[in-house]
């Protein structure tokens, strides 16, 4: 099992910055494709970042040039650095974990954590 949880979120302006965490336990971490999903109010969970066992990177279109995902295997931890943040980036972000990327939605997740983007 994988247990996952999200820190880093909270209030900035537009054009403004923020580093999500995701700390994981377990002794396989390295093992795990990561990846970010968030969900903003009234809409469905979407697909943000991923990154794979290699470090090879996948990113939605609305995030690419803006967002950048890494992992630190060491300490059994995936980061999310968001710059130039839009309003539109409000939402819950949540950490996932996947022996494969089309597994991660069906995979383990976390309780999230709150983004907000004020215009």
């Amino acid at each position: 099992q994988v247990q996952l949880v999200e820190s880093g979120g909270g209030l900035v302006q537009a054009g403004g910055s923020l580093r999500l965490s995701c700390a994981a336990s377990g002794r396989t971490f390295s093992s795990y494709v990561m990846g970010w999903f968030r969900q903003a109010p009234g809409k469905e969970r979407e697909f943000a970042a991923a990154i794979r066992q290699s470090g090879y990177t996948d990113y939605a279109d609305s995030v690419k040039g803006r967002f950048t995902i890494s992992r630190d295997n060491a300490k059994n931890t995936v980061y999310l650095q968001m710059n130039s943040l839009k309003p539109e980036d409000t939402a819950v972000y949540y950490c996932a974990a996947d022996r494969t990327i089309g597994g991660l939605l069906s995979g383990y997740w976390g309780q999230g954590t709150q983004v907000t983007v004020s215009s």
